[in-house]
């Protein structure tokens, strides 16, 4: 390659691109689309139609008007594609899941959902409008209606400003397409209800939002924001047994994308997105792509060069992102798609050239899958010569060239999410035993608001109030490069861990990061991001009030590495099964502690931190762990419940699940072999490819040994049952009485289990601790609903004093004991 060529070719294009952005006002338009337009300004026509008692049924929903009038919007395409009724009417849901019923009688008091209502905003793209026709009561005229037209136009309003959902954008792809759906099209109803003033019920073939694949979803909105009471698959998939979070619903697939980015030192983010797509069904006209809603698009082609249109309203409002395709493709059909947008925002400079990526899943366009598709992607750079930038995937080239660095990425391997890092990094570099390299980066300057603690610390003109303060805390200048060596080894040691544990990642490089946030990680593939405060040794961390014994802090590198093998190595496709990426994550956290520390302690308190978050009544006077099962995801939060409910549960009851698998698995004799060799399994079976909680199930199923077996039929239902797709929560009483003799001991234990169904089974450990610290696991007790089990057990003399008998001394067992 010529690089002194490419160096120029890549500054011109950099110049061109930017004037592109800069100017794009004068170029393509969005929203020019004439379909798209009188979709989006459509209202009900004057004429209305009288029903008395008319059923509507979609799904498991019932609409029943009792009376009133429809006014009918007006065909678009030949198709219409709404209406407003008013009058009076009752809605009622029965969902088809025990989990989602139980969902709906925490949040209702009913495991059905019923609500009166005056009005009700249509919108559809099946054959609503024809059963809205036979309904019409004969000889029977209603007078225009001019409060249904304000209906309409009030639902626009509220669509825009609070569901920030593109309706018309969804039912433009129907409108579209040569190809019927064929689950019968796209329909919602945004209900006026005596109780509920917002709510929505919204069935997409496509997948609902916030909750695809599943189709069926009812949300609701308030001064609080939106929850979502519930949502599951069609009706139709239950009775089949087709039901699945691994359907892929989505119309299309990306492939791949090339990325041409440039990122100026203000933050402002510029790019070219050559975006490679397959058509999965016929019809595919309009390709809705996720983007950061402050990147604006200023131009679109196709692979022929020809302009397509496209749609992206304004930025705070429902700014959804689509390219209106030339000719509509059928099913295995490719495309491409050239997208040139820019904006501010998604890039933010905190100063110091610490550089945060506000929005990292979407600041290219992307298929809006998330973690749940994998697509190769090859990445141009163009930052601040001075700076340095690291990226998901192998570095091809890094050159400066005038004012800017230019460097090439290519993920080699689809990937679940793209991603990239900037800033004035001093790095470190380390590698594993296995030859994983590892690099430590940390920013040689400070963020802003650390610059400002530093100088109010040292009452350097901050102002007298924050200044008298601080003054006295010896934070020195809060550099954070001293800190790079302690970094590389958590994560170097954390990867060899895992390793070791779950089998090679696909990967043959990893990069840690500092980022300017402090109170959170993430991890990207290759690429994790770390809080800056965990850069400072804990004085500092005292100093800052962080606390610094918190396992957070002491885990917080080892759980972001384990997102190489949970989230991306291994993907979910659904938020039903997003507690396996975020409580492995944990999980393996604590192994990380329990391999690394000479005591048992930290690991101990890592489990007993998480039983708290659990089991600890919030401000709403719930304990996370009655809200709901582990699948709900982030729909258990709510303002009735708690909008910290998914944090303190997903994570820590994920990790107690797959931890109590691993403690049924353990063996006196070899150890964790059994438990190694599953994940080993698990990792290799569904490496760069998405898994379900079902698949988690028959892997565990397959590897399950033989005491697990507790219904005697090689399935570990009893156990998913419990706690996965479950609330329950045992409680255990345990007494001993130990009597020693000259050659042996003699044992007798009570173990109770109470709080639990009749058919709750359960494994407890029980354990000897020693005098000399050690704790040596007995063995288990079977135990089945509310029962008491004694027995009397002789035990061979140990080497040291027995100092207790004790059950669940590793956490082995999620459970209160009193």
């Amino acid at each position: 390659m010529n690089f002194r060529r490419l160096r120029v070719f890549a500054f011109v294009a950099t110049l061109i691109f930017i004037w592109q952005v800069r100017t794009a006002d004068s170029q393509q338009q969005p929203n020019t689309n004439a379909t798209y337009h009188q979709l989006r300004t459509l209202l009900p026509g004057p004429a209305t139609i009288v029903v008395d008692n008319f059923t509507l049924k979609r799904d498991s929903a019932t609409f029943t008007f009792t009376h009133g009038e429809f006014a009918l919007f007006g065909e678009v395409n030949g198709k219409v594609t709404g209406a407003v009724f008013g009058g009076t009417g009752h809605f009622h849901l029965t969902p088809p899941t025990t989990v989602e019923r139980h969902n709906l009688q925490i949040l209702t008091k009913k495991s059905e959902f019923d609500e009166d209502f005056t009005r009700v905003v249509l919108r559809f793209s099946d054959k609503t409008a024809d059963e809205l026709r036979k309904a019409a009561v004969s000889g029977k005229q209603a007078q225009p209606d001019s409060s249904l037209v304000q209906a309409a136009t009030e639902f626009h309003t509220f669509q825009r400003e609070h569901l920030f959902e593109n309706i018309d954008l969804r039912l433009l792809e129907d409108v579209l397409s040569p190809a019927p759906s064929a689950e019968g099209g796209f329909f919602l109803a945004a209900i006026k209800g005596s109780t509920d003033s917002h709510l929505i019920f919204e069935i997409d073939p496509h997948g609902a939002p916030v909750v695809t694949p599943e189709e069926v979803r009812l949300s609701n909105w308030n001064q609080w924001g939106w929850t979502f009471p519930s949502a599951f698959h069609l009706a139709s998939e239950y009775t089949a047994g087709t039901d699945s979070s691994r359907q892929e619903n989505t119309p299309f697939h990306v492939e791949s994308e090339d990325l041409d980015t440039t990122i100026e030192k203000s933050g402002f983010l510029g790019g070219v997105a050559t975006v490679h797509l397959h058509a999965l069904e016929d019809g595919l006209a309009v390709v809705p792509l996720e983007l950061f809603p402050t990147l604006r698009v200023s131009h679109v082609e196709g692979e022929h060069g020809e302009a397509l249109d496209f749609v992206q309203e304004k930025r705070e409002e429902d700014a959804d992102f689509a390219v209106v395709l030339a000719t509509p493709l059928k099913k295995n059909d490719t495309a491409i798609l050239k997208i040139t947008y820019g904006g501010k925002d998604a890039v933010v400079n905190r100063g110091g050239d610490n550089y945060d990526p506000i929005a990292r899943e979407n600041w290219f366009p992307n298929g809006g899958t998330s973690f749940g598709s994998y697509s190769r992607y090859k990445m141009r750079f163009h930052s601040p010569k001075e700076t340095s930038l690291i990226a998901t995937g192998d570095k091809l080239s890094d050159k400066v060239d005038g004012k800017s660095r230019i460097t090439e990425w290519d993920s080699m391997t689809p990937l679940p999410v793209a991603g990239f890092h900037l800033g004035l990094f001093v790095e470190k570099d380390g590698k594993t035993p296995d030859g994983l390299a590892v690099s430590a980066y940390a920013n040689s300057e400070l963020p802003s608001w650390a610059q400002g603690v530093r100088n109010a610390a040292n009452d350097e003109g901050m102002g007298p109030q924050l200044g008298s303060h601080m003054s006295g805390m010896a934070v020195g200048n809060l550099n954070t490069t001293g800190m790079l060596p302690a970094t590389l080894s958590q994560g170097t040691v954390a990867a060899q861990i895992y390793t070791n544990y779950f089998g090679k990642l696909p990967f043959d490089h990893l990069a840690l990061s500092q980022q300017p946030a402090c109170d959170f990680g993430q991890s990207w593939p290759m690429l994790v991001y770390l809080p800056i405060c965990g850069f400072w040794d804990q004085t500092i961390q005292n100093q800052f009030g962080l606390n610094p014994a918190d396992p957070y802090w002491k885990t917080v590198t080892a759980h972001e590495v384990a997102h190489q093998w949970w989230g991306h190595t291994v993907g979910f496709m659904s938020y039903r099964d997003q507690w396996m990426s975020e409580g492995f994550a944990d999980a393996s956290a604590s192994i990380f502690l329990q391999k690394t520390r000479k005591t048992p302690n930290d690991f101990r308190d890592f489990w007993k931190q998480l039983k708290t978050q659990l089991t600890d009544r919030n401000a709403d006077g719930f304990r996370p762990i009655d809200v709901g099962p582990v699948t709900m995801g982030s729909r258990l939060s709510s303002p009735k419940t708690g909008w910290s409910v998914y944090q303190n549960l997903v994570y820590p009851k994920g990790a107690y699940i797959l931890h109590m698998v691993r403690m049924m698995m353990f063996s006196s004799k070899t150890g964790d072999a059994d438990f190694i060799a599953m994940m080993h399994d698990f990792v290799d079976t569904y490496r760069l490819k998405v898994a379900t909680t079902e698949d988690f199930k028959a892997m565990l199923e397959k590897h399950m040994t033989p005491g697990m077996d507790l219904d005697h039929n090689h399935k570990m239902d009893w156990f998913f049952n419990e706690y996965v797709y479950g609330t329950d929560l045992p409680q255990y009483h345990f007494e001993t009485q130990l009597k020693e003799n000259s050659d042996e001991d003699s044992l007798y234990f009570k173990l109770t289990q109470s709080g639990v169904p009749e058919s709750f089974k359960m494994l407890v450990p029980v354990y000897l601790e020693l005098s000399d610290g050690r704790a040596v696991r007995m063995g288990t007790v079977t135990i089945i609903g509310n029962q008491v089990v004694e027995k009397t057990i002789r035990l061979a003399k140990p080497p040291v004093a027995i100092k207790k008998v004790s059950i669940d001394y590793m956490h082995d067992v999620l459970a209160v004991e009193n």
